[in-house]
């Protein structure tokens, strides 16, 4: 089948415009000669080469995991270890795209979002950043990684760098093309935490807002993919192929050695964790929306070099904190329950663990606060999560670091770095969640209650808190710590935190979205939509149209007089009256007047018996390229007396809704069929028929070239 994609032009808050896709799928003038010419085979293929595709993002998102998480490991065990290398001899005398992301496959086209250069950017900023300690997290990277390596896939690679494939450009429409870039955003997600059902959950509640079953299967595949990759890398890597890299590197947790049960007296403190973590998040939402607020309007705005000073700032006070901070706190004698219990305290130099020995004078002597802080962020959260070492943190480093991390991660968010903020979201909460079972376990006094399951508690609910992800969260956490008996305390503090968050402000990815100009629609439309109709929405606008047959002088008057890229394309019946025969795009019509060969002479609608001039391929824009623009267009003073007729080149089949309904119903139709463009007309005057679901059900003949429908009625009312 020949597909055709439809945008339009909405502004941005800056000024800039954003490209808006409409995924409705229609036939055009060559549907049954292709059809006939492909047939069976070519279904067939097509079929086959999404499930490959789905494969090589898979392994691509996996590969590019395994490249990040091996070089952040190197490089940040290079640094602590040279770090510790000269204290020891020295003694006595250092964006997330997710909101992009969700956009495009909202129905957004943010241009440049997927390139190649973007791509190439995410992981190796994504190294320098993680790498050097920023408060900041590589899972945000990871899912624009895969979605970036998703749409190259799809288009069939990138011309612009000579890396392009004719084999693999399959894909023409634009409903593809976001469902491969689905398959990438669930593929960065299991990468990140080797989870591959949160994957698939995250892309199902967070990103997408079309989903259909034959995705799922696709999107499974592609996570289960990169489970596998990410696995075997691992294993290979343990063997000491990989530098420092070792157990470490991926976020995963593994406490089902801890705290195996829990009282009702608990659950009091546990629901107070979700109500810090639904303010806290809130909050976080809040502060960053602010300064990302005053980033773009005063601070960026003075180009990129102000940038680079920015993030060169924020880095050096980072690495002065991190440094610092540990410096001014005491050293602690290393506990007996612990030394008792085989842990090594403290830890050996170059080794993730419990107990760092920082500047401390005595062999049996750890820093608890650099335990935390001079740790890359994985093994921190280790550390915090960590069971049988109650006694190795105090209240007061705890509320430190939370303090500091805290305002590190809200000022870091939005600088001009790869920024993923789950991993820092995670430690806030684990910090604060800590504070909270150090509190229950001197107030109950049970040996049983361990202060790392509090900490991963409240990690779900600072998530829950700022980015408002319940069942998809909910799986992560469990997959990424491997006890599943503590599901409905995660379920509750999600739903806690959720729940008080939703009262101050809307998520960060949402909050973020509206604050770049990204018109997402949200899941449920606004309560006052009930009360108003479509009509109401058009109000008094005057409808910009072209005329079936229009004069070229015409098209470039209208193109360049607005922003609109979809246009109602009228004609006069013999009687006189005026009918709507379709949609064009803008960017259909600028092809058009580009390649010059549709002009005519004569202002009367053409016979229908030319022949098919345009491949389809000439009317498909690339997702990573702008297409063209109305300045690209060059014409003579000739061709501007030229016509065009439209007619055949229309969308012929719009969606159309009557000027009397409910502006709630018009919102689920843009939102779950991606639409961007819907007719308002008026009221119907006749039903020429109905339709049931029955009459969708589809019987085969023993031809099985030829189909019929399961006709319940076949008269007009």
């Amino acid at each position: 089948m020949v597909r055709w994609a439809r945008s339009a032009y909405s502004k941005k808050s800056d000024g800039s415009s954003v490209e808006s896709l409409d995924y409705e799928v229609i036939e055009n003038y060559a549907y049954k000669e292709e059809q006939a010419q492909r047939g069976k085979l070519y279904v067939g293929y097509y079929v086959v080469v999404k499930w490959f595709f789905a494969l090589l993002i898979g392994i691509g998102t996996g590969l590019a995991a395994v490249f990040i998480n091996i070089s952040v490991e190197n490089f940040a065990g290079w640094k602590f270890s040279l770090t510790f290398s000269i204290i020891q001899k020295s003694y006595k005398q250092q964006g997330s795209g997710i909101p992009e992301i969700k956009g495009y496959l909202n129905g957004i086209d943010t241009h440049g979002i997927l390139l190649f250069r973007t791509l190439v950017g995410k992981i190796f900023g994504s190294i320098g950043s993680v790498g050097g300690g920023l408060a900041l997290g590589k899972e945000g990277p990871l899912v624009h990684i895969g979605a970036c390596i998703a749409s190259l896939l799809g288009q069939g690679g990138s011309a612009k760098y000579h890396l392009s494939s004719r084999w693999l450009q399959v894909f023409k429409s634009d409903r593809d093309r976001r469902d491969l870039v689905t398959c990438g955003c669930a593929a960065g997600v299991a990468a990140a935490f080797r989870a591959p059902v949160g994957g698939v959950l995250f892309a199902l509640e967070e990103v997408t807002s079309w989903w259909r079953s034959q995705l799922m299967w696709r999107v499974f595949f592609t996570s289960a993919i990169v489970a596998v990759v990410v696995r075997t890398a691992m294993g290979w890597c343990k063997s000491g192929k990989c530098g420092h890299f070792g157990s470490g590197g991926f976020i995963i947790w593994d406490i089902s050695g801890a705290q195996e049960d829990y009282s009702f007296e608990e659950l009091l403190p546990m629901a107070i964790i979700g109500v810090i973590g639904g303010l806290l998040g809130a909050l976080f939402n809040q502060l960053t929306l602010y300064i990302t607020h005053w980033r773009r309007n005063y601070l960026h705005k003075r180009g990129n070099r102000v940038k680079i000073i920015e993030a060169c700032l924020v880095s050096l006070i980072t690495s002065v904190i991190s440094f610092g901070l540990p410096l001014l706190r005491k050293c602690s004698p290393c506990p007996e329950s612990e030394l008792n219990s085989g842990i090594e305290c403290p830890r050996p130099p170059g080794m993730y663990g419990n107990y760092v020995n920082f500047y401390c004078g005595k062999d049996k002597e750890y820093n608890d606060l650099a335990t935390i802080f001079f740790n890359t962020q994985d093994d921190a959260i280790r550390n915090l999560f960590s069971a049988k070492t109650i006694h190795e943190y105090s209240a007061q480093s705890l509320l430190t670091f939370l303090v500091m991390f805290y305002s590190l991660a809200v000022v870091t968010f939005g600088t001009a770095v790869p920024a993923g903020q789950f991993v820092p979201g995670i430690m806030i909460g684990s910090t604060y969640g800590r504070l909270v079972g150090m509190f229950v376990v001197r107030f109950y006094k049970k040996l049983n209650i361990e202060e790392g399951t509090y900490a991963l508690l409240g990690a779900a609910s600072f998530l829950g808190g700022s980015m408002r992800m319940t069942v998809s969260l909910c799986v992560i956490m469990v997959e990424i710590t491997n006890n599943l008996k503590l599901l409905p305390l995660i379920m509750l503090v999600l739903l806690i935190s959720k729940a008080v968050g939703d009262a101050f402000n809307e998520g960060l990815y949402e909050e973020q979205a509206h604050l770049r100009g990204i018109p997402l629609l949200e899941s449920r439309p606004k309560y006052q939509m009930r009360k108003m109709t479509a009509k109401e929405t058009c109000g008094n606008q005057k409808v910009v149209y072209f005329p079936r047959v229009v004069k070229v002088a015409d098209l470039i008057s209208i193109l360049r007089s607005n922003n609109h890229n979809g246009f109602p394309v009228i004609d006069h019946m013999k009687s006189g009256e005026t009918i709507v025969i379709g949609l064009m795009l803008r960017s259909r019509v600028l092809v058009l007047l580009r390649s010059k060969v549709d002009f005519q002479h004569s202002p009367l609608p053409c016979d229908g018996s030319l022949p098919i001039r345009h491949n389809f391929s000439e009317f498909v824009k690339p997702v990573s390229s702008k297409g063209i623009s109305i300045n690209d267009i060059h014409l003579s003073p000739d061709d501007l007396e030229m016509y065009i007729d439209l007619a055949p080149f229309v969308n012929s089949s719009p969606y159309i809704v009557p000027e009397d309904m409910s502006l709630t119903k018009v919102y689920n139709l843009f939102r779950q069929l991606g639409l961007r463009h819907i007719f308002v007309v008026p009221r119907a005057s006749r039903v020429i028929g109905m339709i049931s679901r029955k009459d969708l059900l589809i019987e085969e003949n023993e031809d099985s070239s030829t189909v019929e429908l399961q006709s319940t009625n076949s008269s007009a009312m």
